[in-house]
């Protein structure tokens, strides 16, 4: 992690995949109500319900990014979204359903933790590099997904 990229570390330190299958799933949930948006507005028609369903999909997965902390929440949430969108959008041909169950999965299973260093196999230099890499980022942390 010390050597790791900029990227990288931003992506470690928040439910990465979860997000962008959770970011894609509703963009397939929202194919299916964009082609019928004609007949969206309707008395009557489910198709509404596809863009209510795909937008908040798309917003569970950029908060996912945003606040990591609160993954679980977020998970559950677009797992169940993600169920329902089949009513009115057909989850996105099932496969933004599909999609959502597991990006909402990802974020469920996601949580941070933080990354000892082996202090004895190399004495005291591998110490100052994590205590430096500590004193510059806070803490050196690690996804589990």
């Amino acid at each position: 992690m010390e050597n790791a990229g900029r990227f990288k570390r931003w992506r470690n330190r928040r439910p990465f995949w979860g997000a962008t299958l959770t970011l894609l799933a509703g963009l397939m949930i929202l194919y299916i109500p964009l082609h019928l948006y004609a007949i969206a507005f309707a008395p009557g028609s489910l198709a509404f319900v596809g863009f209510l369903f795909g937008g908040l999909v798309m917003i569970m997965g950029t908060l996912a990014y945003i606040y990591p902390q609160f993954s679980t929440v977020f998970g559950v949430v677009t797992i169940f979204l993600s169920i329902l969108s089949i009513m009115g959008a057909l989850g996105g041909f099932i496969v933004g359903t599909i999609a959502g169950i597991i990006g909402g999965a990802l974020c469920v299973g996601w949580r941070m933790e933080e990354v000892t260093v082996d202090e004895g196999r190399s004495g005291g230099k591998k110490t100052k590099r994590a205590k430096r890499a500590k004193d510059d980022e806070g803490t050196v942390t690690a996804s589990s997904t």
